[in-house]
């Protein structure tokens, strides 16, 4: 029972604290990249009080909900948002035996819950009763209707490699010579957990040049904050699931395990934050284009590939 309490705590620590230190990052990564001065002066040395700066600002706004709203939908949506995120996380390993719960079934039972998260934007648009919110929302359903099938797809190349759906079963069975085998299912995975993210280039449903903020656009205070956090953690989730299935989670030489997950996932992360200075927001026949006609081939080519391998192994 100890074990237990004491690995809930751990996820709940980390469920806290990663999602801010990459928000702290995208600050400073942005701010070197695009030569953006304002995140370099909050506090003084560079800019080390952004965050807590953000914080205080969220905290003060008031708390506005439109008359025209659906009153409870409205404000149980940023929960449904990120509570998803925290759930995923009991099944994903941070080193060998370092799992709160190890499911015969983890693969399928975190991707069934990362699809959970994106309904809190749905739910959002279609409860604030504002037309750009409603359209962020149909932009979102869209998005995770077309980004779904490559993301499965992907994913089960790599369990089918390994042999089981337990997530540790995955890490265990990795050999190094996964890397070019699993390459393309790994790229579609992460990009198509991006677009589920809605991180650029994949923010259509938000698009704040088109429609103001899409789903987001009708909350103010903590609430928005609760939205800003679930993409972060949804970050942390998709870095964590990616370095789990492709990257061999644990594996690695000199330094110890739950110290190698660490580092690819703050790579990764690294790389989302990179994405989005880098790449122009896509069009949504763009978006759509790519999903179908460019990820859904790639990750059925992944598995026959995977089919072929396991065949002649």
């Amino acid at each position: 029972m100890l074990d237990v309490v004491l690995s809930f705590a751990v996820i709940l620590i980390v469920f806290l604290v990663l999602p801010l230190i990459i928000g702290q990052t995208e600050h400073k990564v942005m701010a070197h990249m695009q030569s953006r001065l304002g995140p370099m002066y909050a506090g003084g040395f560079h800019g080390w009080a952004q965050l807590i700066a953000d914080g205080v600002k969220f905290a003060q706004k008031e708390d506005v909900i439109p008359a025209a709203a659906d009153r409870r939908i409205f404000m149980i949506a940023p929960g449904v948002a990120l509570v998803p995120y925290l759930v995923v996380l009991i099944a994903i390993p941070i080193d060998r035996g370092l799992v709160a719960v190890d499911l015969d079934l983890g693969l399928f039972f975190v991707l069934a819950v990362m699809g959970i998260g994106v309904l809190g934007s749905i739910m959002a648009g279609w409860a604030s009763a504002n037309k750009y919110s409603v359209l962020g929302g149909m932009r979102s359903a869209a998005q995770l209707m077309s980004y779904e099938l490559p993301l499965v797809l992907a994913a089960s190349s790599v369990a089918m490699a390994a042999g089981t759906l337990s997530i540790p079963g995955i890490v265990e069975a990795w050999q190094w010579w996964w890397l070019p085998w699993q390459a393309i299912g790994g790229v579609v995975f992460f990009l198509a957990g991006l677009a589920e993210l809605r991180r650029p280039p994949f923010d259509m449903p938000i698009a704040e040049s088109e429609i103001i903020m899409g789903p987001m656009t009708e909350y103010t205070g903590m609430r928005f904050a609760l939205f800003m956090l679930a993409e972060y953690a949804g970050i942390v989730v998709l870095s964590f699931l990616t370095t789990v299935l492709f990257l061999g989670g644990w594996h690695g030489p000199f330094l110890p395990g739950w110290l190698w997950t660490l580092v690819k996932v703050f790579v990764l992360a690294f790389v989302v934050i990179w994405l989005r200075v880098t790449y122009p927001r896509l069009r949504e026949d763009q978006l759509q284009k790519l999903a179908w006609a460019g990820l859904v081939p790639l990750a059925l080519l992944q598995l026959a590939l995977t089919g072929v391998v396991k065949v002649l192994i």
